[in-house]
């Protein structure tokens, strides 16, 4: 055998042990659930329309099997509606929706359902559920510009408590740090995510 043969047969050898990655377009589909825990509080009696609230991630949001947002992404959401607590014609609210996830370094835009809370004024219930800090519960809303929220986890502990306290007596609309709220994407959004490939 040559050198240029031995150098060949080498190289092939090295080629087959390695692993490369790649970039993979994906695309999440409209319809799609993702929860996010909030990592700073917010108040109804503060918050202002367009503010945004820093989030992470909270579960792996995959598509045909494939992981496309990992769990501990970053995201972003942006407050859609707030007004502080007045009297019963002015009870508090705050709406927020997820406005963006960072993946692989990279921001993307996501469009999604707003997810919040009205308090319960004369003639009307409160519109949804705080969840406890390590995430007893998690509240999924109504479409943008419209519905009420969905309960899609009962607290426990502290968590019940919360909800409790929320549901028959605060004035303001208060989702403390570490709570888990989850969104329905509106519109399908491509997603670039790392795949693993074989030099073979």
């Amino acid at each position: 055998m040559n050198s240029r043969t031995r150098f060949s047969v080498s190289l092939l050898a090295l080629c087959l042990g390695i692993t490369t990655l790649t970039h993979a377009a994906t695309s999440v589909p409209a319809g799609t659930a993702i929860t996010v825990t909030i990592d700073q509080s917010i108040s109804s009696k503060t918050a202002k329309v367009g503010e945004g609230v820093v989030a992470t991630v909270a579960h792996d949001v995959t598509s045909n099997g494939k992981v496309v947002i990992p769990k501990g992404a970053h995201a972003k959401l942006v407050v859609t509606s707030a007004q502080a607590s007045g009297r019963l014609s002015t009870p508090a609210k705050l709406w927020l929706r997820l406005k963006s996830v960072e993946v692989h370094g990279k921001t993307y835009a996501i469009a999604t359902s707003s997810m919040g809370k009205t308090m319960g004024g004369k003639g009307k219930r409160d519109a949804g559920f705080i969840g406890g800090g390590a995430g007893a519960g998690a509240l999924i809303g109504g479409l943008a510009g419209g519905g009420k929220g969905a309960l899609i986890g009962a607290g426990a502990g502290a968590g019940a408590g919360t909800a409790g306290a929320a549901a028959t007596g605060k004035k303001e609309v208060e989702f403390p740090a570490e709570t888990r709220l989850s969104f329905t994407t509106r519109a399908a959004t491509t997603i670039n995510r790392l795949q693993c490939n074989r030099c073979d």
